[in-house]
């Protein structure tokens, strides 16, 4: 018992020893790279915007930001890997609609809760997708490929994999159109897109920034886009709703998610730099030519935004009846 005095005493200067190290380490944030985890292969959206934003972090920070992909799952394993990391500052996700406003209603479980384990920084760019078909298809419009599903059975239809909202996308026209769809999940745009234009796949739903290019290089040609109004990227290609499939409107998104723990002001931090990043006008004129748009705002509205996404997609997953493991 006449110890205990002691112990407390050493403990205090343990403590106020170690606070000042704390304090200075977060004050000095970065120091070193930090790592920038994307969830799906190279060459997609998520991918793209990524490496994009991450040359402009890595200036403002004065640290290089290291673009890193984990595929799997459907965006599930990168975003699992990031949940469970330390809250340093040092590890962030590239996040999107999938793994964080669809997968939880989607799989049976998941091994992270996306507001639970991850803490939102802010929202980034909000993007359509596009129905594209292989130039040799014989249809010109979603009427015309309504009518050669209803006739020729089943077509197979691409995605950047299980659970996106690019496979919901097929879903809901499948759904609306009364016909039957094959869904063939990739790991990725880059491979859906090859497949596609080679013609082992007829048709793919994928978002606009990785199938534009291939749609204005004249490789794949676009029936029509899903969100509620046209793009000015391709004016003559009508929504899916102009093209007589009704109450159809669909977009993605993508925003930035750091691990649950990490300290309110790297959070603030980042997302101040993020959202002037993106809202500067050379970001603002390259994700527009992306056939994106624009949406940062910080982390209460993205907070906010996601539990809307994820209760609009989890009555879709409902109302489709479609489940994954």
């Amino acid at each position: 018992m006449k110890l205990a005095p002691l112990v407390l005493a050493a403990s205090a200067v343990v403590a106020s020893a170690i606070a000042p190290t704390i304090a200075h380490a977060d004050s000095h944030w970065p120091s070193r790279p930090i790592k920038w985890i994307v969830p799906y292969p190279p060459g997609g959206s998520t991918d793209m915007l990524a490496r994009l934003v991450g040359q402009k972090l890595g200036e403002r920070l004065g640290q290089p930001v290291l673009v890193e992909n984990k595929p799997g799952a459907g965006g599930n394993l990168g975003t699992d890997f990031v949940a469970k990391q330390p809250g340093d500052g040092y590890t962030i996700l590239m996040g999107n609609i999938g793994p964080i406003s669809i997968n939880p209603s989607l799989y049976g479980s998941l091994p992270y809760s996306p507001l639970r384990d991850l803490s939102p920084v802010t929202l980034l760019m909000e993007v359509p997708n596009l129905l594209v078909v292989n130039n040799d298809l014989p249809v010109h419009t979603v009427k015309e490929l309504t009518a050669l599903a209803q006739s020729k059975g089943p077509l197979s239809y691409a995605t950047p994999g299980a659970g996106t909202s690019l496979h919901l996308a097929g879903e809901l026209y499948a759904s609306s159109a009364k016909i039957k769809l094959t869904h063939v999940p990739y790991k990725g745009s880059a491979p859906g897109l090859s497949d596609t234009m080679g013609g082992h796949v007829p048709m793919m739903f994928d978002n606009m920034p990785s199938a534009l290019p291939m749609v204005k290089a004249g490789k794949l040609r676009a029936l029509a886009i899903t969100s509620s109004k046209r793009s000015p990227q391709l004016p003559d290609v009508p929504t899916m709703e102009e093209a007589g499939v009704p109450n159809y409107a669909i977009t993605g998104w993508f925003g930035v998610l750091v691990p649950a723990s990490t300290p309110q002001p790297i959070v603030q931090r980042l997302s101040k730099e993020l959202v002037d990043i993106a809202r500067s006008p050379d970001m603002e004129k390259k994700i527009a030519e992306m056939g994106g748009m624009v949406s940062a705002d910080g982390p209460a509205p993205f907070r906010s935004f996601i539990q809307s996404e994820t209760r609009k997609w989890g009555a879709l997953v409902q109302s489709a009846q479609i489940s994954l493991q």
